[in-house]
């Protein structure tokens, strides 16, 4: 199999809504060496694929962006494996080396350092997510914001030498973040998209967290489709996205993380061609006095998120979409969070916190998959 020049979708389809549709044991490599690079050490419990039974469903795995990713590969003619394992991995790391924040020599990082007045050329992969980002930041209402650095680090959520290690449970100053809110806002970018030009206007900061796992998972499905494979299922840390069928016909099967601590109740879909992103706030939180936050930030107002949300979970066509709108969603709470669903035809799970743990399924999700 032949592969192809490192390539993404730029086409305007990119920016269309999910449509309505109708409800419709392998080889395992071991976890990549090296330091794990993370954009936001967020640790996301990952959906879990239905175990195969089909040997000719390959499987490889691996370490990256403070997480794992597996790939459940279709692969009829037993192909050898290790290309695939190496063409996964120099697209994550291409991704790394662009847009984490955890690397003080990537893009972002250097953009993120440089002096106000200063121009940067963003590299088009780059470039392209920025756009998305800035594409649901404004269709939002900022619920969503990648120019939010400064104050993801004045939390204790950016990049740090311990990323391992716990919160350090500690609040910043209300000025601190009443400053950065200033200084912060995808409106001080000064973006000239037809150049793929970014100005830093001073002291502004972008994160790209809430978006650019997605992108990796969508650059490396199109990487796969273009090698000549007909059919897996590729995952990072509880996002994922499917192509194709298993070899023997059937739909990709998967679980997907509700935030439940017994999953009494998971969502199980099949699907053919489709993303899944899961967002919240049971997996990375930190209390102080008695009182618990949540990792998620409201870029409108500088502080975490205060509403009773466990996790939302969005399907899209594109796995980067479904990030962002698995970050907005989240954002914007159970209610408003549902209305803007309903009015964007975005299929999404909203699941609350509690003993019942309420789950709130949107008309796109249950026309797609049902009740």
């Amino acid at each position: 199999m032949t592969s192809s020049t490192p390539r993404v979708r730029f086409d305007a389809s990119l920016w269309q809504l999910p449509r309505p549709a109708t409800p419709a044991n392998g080889i395992s490599a071991g976890v990549a060496s090296g330091a794990a690079v993370n954009f936001g050490g967020v640790h996301w419990q990952s959906a879990r694929m239905q175990q195969q039974s089909d040997g000719r469903v390959h499987r490889l795995s691996g370490a990256t962006m403070g997480t794992t990713w597996s790939l459940r590969l279709a692969n009829p003619d037993y192909q050898p494996m290790e290309p695939v394992q190496a063409l996964v991995q120099q697209v994550l790391d291409a991704v790394i080396a662009q847009m984490s924040n955890w690397e003080a020599d990537s893009a972002i990082s250097q953009f993120n350092a440089s002096k106000p007045g200063q121009t940067q050329t963003l590299p088009a992969e780059f470039a392209h997510v920025l756009d998305a980002a800035l594409h649901w930041a404004k269709l939002s209402g900022s619920a969503m914001d990648p120019s939010m650095g400064a104050l993801v680090s004045l939390w204790g959520f950016g990049p740090r030498q311990k990323p391992l290690q716990p919160h350090a449970a500690s609040l910043p100053l209300a000025q601190d973040i009443d400053r950065l809110l200033q200084s912060s806002g995808y409106r001080h970018l000064q973006w000239n998209a037809d150049r793929c030009e970014l100005l830093q206007p001073g002291g502004l900061e972008l994160d790209l967290c809430g978006i650019a796992k997605g992108f990796a998972v969508d650059w490396v499905v199109q990487r796969l489709q273009a090698a000549g494979w007909q059919g897996g299922l590729f995952e990072i840390g509880g996002e994922l996205r499917s192509w194709g069928r298993r070899p023997d016909d059937g739909l990709w099967r998967v679980q997907l993380g509700t935030g439940a601590e017994d999953e009494s109740s998971p969502l199980v879909v099949s699907l053919g061609e489709g993303s899944f992103a899961t967002s919240g706030d049971c997996w990375h939180r930190f209390s102080v006095a008695g009182r618990s936050y949540s990792h998620t930030l409201d870029p409108r107002t500088g502080w975490p998120v205060q509403h009773d949300l466990a996790s939302v979970t969005v399907f899209h066509e594109e796995c980067m979409h479904a990030d962002a709108l698995a970050t907005v969603l989240t954002v914007l709470g159970p209610e408003q969070g549902m209305e803007f669903a309903r009015q964007h035809a975005i299929a999404a799970v909203l699941t609350a916190h509690g003993q019942e743990r309420r789950q709130l399924k949107s008309p796109a999700w249950i026309q797609r998959f049902g009740a």
